[in-house]
């Protein structure tokens, strides 16, 4: 008899444990999706902004609207740092995410469409 009640409780625990296999696949599954559609949305984002032509006027203004108060008006730097070599230090890329994202304190993220982000990639290369 303990045969059978040790294989019982034997076959329980693999139900328990192909459960939780399956529960951590599904959600590994999930992260994996949503990682891969906003990743998928940046590129986007990214693709159709290298492909406008920018205007450094335009990034001008918008530098000075938007930029002048931690980079300074002639974008040698306040709280944030001198630009007058950030496209030799960083590819338009990582200039791109860079301003979308702020990825470093205290960098806040901006909300810009794809032309207007071109024009400041060209006013970058500019200075």
């Amino acid at each position: 008899m303990t045969t059978s009640s040790s294989s019982a409780a034997e076959k329980i625990l693999k139900i328990k444990i192909w459960k939780q296999c399956f529960i951590g696949f599904l959600i590994l599954l999930i992260c994996c999706s949503l990682f891969y559609l906003y990743h998928e949305e940046n590129n986007t984002y990214i693709l159709k902004t290298l492909e406008l032509n920018g205007s450094v006027k335009e990034g001008d203004i918008l530098f000075k609207m938007n930029c002048v108060g931690c980079h300074g008006i002639t974008a040698r730097g306040l709280v944030g740092p001198d630009l007058h070599s950030i496209t030799e230090r960083l590819n338009d890329t990582e200039i791109i995410k860079q301003v979308v994202q702020g990825n470093t304190p205290p960098m806040p993220s901006f909300e810009i469409d794809p032309q207007k982000m071109s024009n400041l990639l060209v006013y970058l290369h500019s200075l």
